[in-house]
């Protein structure tokens, strides 16, 4: 047996039943396959406040999904992972149908925890888009709501409260929060944390941040309040370096993927990390590291940072308010970024140019601009002139035919 055989041995074994366990499903149905399963499920953990137990690793919906009936998400089911990650604008909208037709198909809504998120912040377009995404859940109710992406603190007002204080009454929503993953998020956790009416925190945190002092304060807080906190963004993806990727898959059991996941997971504050899988492969790698109890080794964590040290100057943290003013033109740089990373790490060509295409014309104008000085502002080295350059070439529509 090889070294590399070797290493994908216990991901090999942890999923020879499973195998088995898909021919049942297809001659039985979902349902009965589902019933019957006794395959490992994947460990859970209280989120804060709520006193519900939700799995380690939660399925993230933000990718299309079947609408008639998902694979993907029978398969996280079916090791525990029933915690789905919707919002009203995942997967071009279709998100939430796809989660209500599979739930509906599989007679099985009390066994899922479903979270959705608006991206209307007003309290009146709140409840009024919570309307919308029950009906294409087809559900009553959701386990928690989010407001979705967060970034300015003055969204979370009294007036908010009252709706959330209403819709909990009517049994339309269980829990309270919001997701963040902009520049300000330790600026918006330790507001959350004088909020009684939060009860959990979707936000972006990584194998970069775990030195953050002010993240880490910020953290710390929201823990001391007992808000749940649930941890985002966790791949980190850079734009224009894939040779790293291969490099760190060189230096132990697991690959970058799931390494991430399990660095996340050490820390006892995290009840969850949300993970974007969109084929069954990547559902099964995630699964695998999470019913895996071994701690990353020192070798294992070293080479971890040492891939972050290597990729730093190409991951962006989206802190527009750094880059964002030293351009003297209307552009959007931590979002141009994200559409980068989406077409380079993520490689989804499609929701790269669903980004880039989501923006303001006058911010997609980013030729002949010059951006020097956000080079020189940028905290992590970015190469901010190079990548927007980038961006034009591959998003422009010139560039698209």
């Amino acid at each position: 047996m090889s070294q590399e055989d070797d290493k994908k041995l216990s991901r090999r074994d942890l999923f020879q039943r499973a195998t088995a366990t898909a021919l049942v499903a297809g001659a039985l149905g979902p349902t009965k396959a589902l019933a019957a399963d006794p395959l490992p499920q994947v460990p859970r953990r209280v989120l804060g406040k709520t006193g519900q137990k939700i799995p380690i690793l939660l399925f993230g919906g933000s990718m299309r999904l079947d609408q008639r009936f998902d694979p993907k998400i029978a398969e996280a089911m079916r090791f525990g992972v029933n915690y789905m990650d919707a919002a009203d604008c995942y997967g071009g909208g279709t998100c939430e149908s796809a989660v209500g037709a599979y739930h509906t198909m599989a007679k099985n809504r009390a066994d899922l925890w479903i979270t959705t998120k608006s991206d209307d912040h007003d309290p009146a377009g709140f409840e009024k888009v919570l309307e919308t995404s029950l009906k294409k859940l087809k559900t009553d109710h959701v386990e928690l709501y989010f407001l979705h992406g967060l970034d300015d603190p003055a969204f979370l007002t009294p007036e908010l409260f009252k709706v959330v204080e209403k819709l909990k009454k009517e049994k339309k929503i269980g829990h309270f929060g919001f997701s963040c993953h902009a520049g300000n998020v330790a600026e918006l956790m330790q507001k959350a944390a004088g909020i009684s009416a939060i009860d959990a925190i979707m936000f972006r945190y990584n194998f970069r941040q775990y030195g953050n002092k002010e993240l880490n304060t910020a953290m710390d807080a929201c823990r001391k309040s007992n808000i749940g906190l649930i941890a985002m963004k966790t791949q980190s993806s850079e734009s224009s370096f894939a040779d790293a990727v291969k490099k760190f898959e060189s230096s132990g059991k697991w690959n970058k993927y799931q390494a991430v996941l399990k660095a996340v997971w050490a820390d006892e504050r995290i009840t969850a990390a949300v993970s974007h899988m969109d084929n069954i492969e990547k559902l099964r790698e995630n699964i695998a590291a999470a019913l895996d109890k071994t701690k990353l080794g020192q070798h294992e964590i070293e080479a971890l940072e040492k891939y972050a040290r290597d990729t730093r100057a190409f991951a962006c943290d989206g802190c527009d308010h750094h880059c964002n003013p030293a351009v003297d033109a209307p552009v959007k740089i931590g979002a141009t970024m994200r559409a980068l990373m989406y077409h380079d790490g993520y490689q989804e060509p499609e929701k790269a140019r669903e980004l880039w295409t989501s923006l303001p014309e006058r911010a997609r104008q980013l030729r002949l601009i010059d951006f020097s000085r956000a080079n020189a502002a940028c905290p992590h080295g970015i190469d901010v002139a190079l990548h927007m350059k980038r961006a034009a070439e591959l998003f422009e529509p010139s560039s698209l035919s």
